[in-house]
């Protein structure tokens, strides 16, 4: 099980950190993928981090504000958002994969979250 955390209203060019907690499982054998979803539009790849947390891969749009990164000994994932804009307001899920090859593809992933709301005020 996947649970994220974090997700707040703030303002346009701050800050948010998210939390991806897992329950159960080898943590640390998978890849963890951050994607985010507004209504009426599909869900879209965010950033991933391999399994040792020594690869990792962002969306062009977030690249340079964004930072993922993993705690394995915590069992958990983080993304650290910065300057934040209203276009990045959404819902933002996690999810494991057992490759990393197809990182930025939601089919490709195992297991996820629930989702936490972003809001973005300008």
């Amino acid at each position: 099980q996947l649970a994220e955390s974090g997700g707040g209203l703030v303002q346009a060019g701050g800050s948010l950190r998210l939390s991806c907690a897992t329950f159960g499982g080898p943590f640390s054998s998978f890849n963890v993928g951050w994607f985010r979803q507004i209504p009426g539009k599909e869900r879209e790849f965010v950033a991933a981090i391999n399994w040792s947390g020594r690869s990792t891969y962002y969306a062009d749009s977030v690249q340079g504000r964004f930072t993922v990164s993993r705690d394995n000994a915590k069992n958990m994932g983080y993304l650290q958002m910065n300057s934040l804009s209203p276009e990045d307001a959404a819902v933002y899920y996690c999810a494991i994969a057992r490759y990393f090859d197809n990182a930025t593809n939601a089919s490709f992933y195992d297991f996820w979250g629930r989702g936490t709301r972003v809001t973005v005020s300008s």
